[in-house]
């Protein structure tokens, strides 16, 4: 018995241990037994959360897989427009595993290459699709978050039979072949300058439109200037002549005189000019009485 019993208890030992399995943090666990997956009450695949589990020894088979949300970075690919015009397209889908049994089914075993080659497809056909019906102007900037939302619906719904949810489907990058870039390239500057000549048109117009503006403000200005001028130098004018004609009605005499010496002066101030005048003329009267009575 002694000899039977150790046997006994490695042969337990080793079946307690082969029994007990643990599911990790962000895995979950399917149990294959002889080949097919153990199924839940509701004919679903039997899923098993982190924690200590246990399965039956020598019969079940256990398959961990990641729970957690993964990134496929796709390579970049060549799309057509409705232009007929290529376009390389570099995208990214966010994505985690809904159905766990048909995942494993579909992936052959719930190989993550396999998987993301079968998504990988779906996106692209999304997308070939979505940018066969779009423009270059339209994939660039107007429609851009449309396509990546039309094309985000229509892999959610086809990666179900692989048992994948898709959460996020996102365009980082669109480039364009060398030729293409090159001619939307000449096409763009071609309409920026067509837009430049048309504002600078439009502000020479502005211009002219100031300038004859400011022009008429000066003419107006001037004008009103030369005419307050006119009527100052008017007033002065009559200001003097009343000044005048008050001093000559005061004293006659003396304006005369003040009148003669002026005429005087101005008659004799270049010595070389000749004056040819009767001597007995008013002229010269004031050179004949000089001791005339002035008060």
């Amino acid at each position: 018995m002694r000899k039977l019993l150790i046997p006994l208890i490695i042969a337990s030992l080793v079946g307690g241990l082969m029994s007990v399995f643990v599911v990790d943090e962000g895995e979950r666990g399917i149990v294959l037994r002889f080949g097919r997956i153990l199924k839940a009450d509701d004919d679903q695949a039997k899923i098993y959360p982190p924690g200590l589990q246990f399965k039956v020894p020598f019969f079940d088979r256990v398959q961990i897989l990641d729970a957690r949300i993964q990134t496929m970075d796709d390579q970049s690919d060549r799309f057509v427009t409705s232009e007929k015009k290529d376009v390389i397209i570099d995208s990214y889908v966010k994505w985690r595993i809904q159905d766990f049994g048909q995942y494993y089914l579909s992936t052959g075993g719930g190989n993550r290459l396999t998987a993301e080659a079968l998504l990988q497809r779906k996106v692209s056909d999304g997308l070939r699709a979505e940018i066969g019906s779009k423009t270059i102007k339209e994939i660039v900037s107007e429609k851009r978050e449309q396509v990546m939302a039309d094309v985000l619906d229509e892999v959610q719904a086809s990666a179900n039979d692989i048992g994948i949810e898709v959460i996020d489907l996102r365009i980082k990058k669109i480039n364009l072949p060398d030729k293409i870039s090159e001619s939307i390239y000449a096409r763009m500057r071609a309409e920026r300058e067509t837009v430049a000549r048309r504002h600078r048109s439009q502000g020479r117009e502005k211009a002219e439109v100031i300038r004859a503006q400011s022009e008429l403000e000066v003419a107006t200005i001037l004008a009103e200037a030369e005419k307050t001028a006119r009527v100052t130098r008017g007033e002065a004018d009559a200001e003097v002549a009343n000044i005048y004609a008050g001093t000559f009605n005061k004293e006659p005499e003396f304006y005369n005189f003040l009148r003669s010496l002026q005429a005087y002066e101005k008659s004799f101030s270049n010595k070389g000019d000749i004056l040819v005048v009767d001597p007995s003329s008013e002229f010269f009267q004031y050179m004949k009485e000089p001791n005339i009575n002035l008060n």
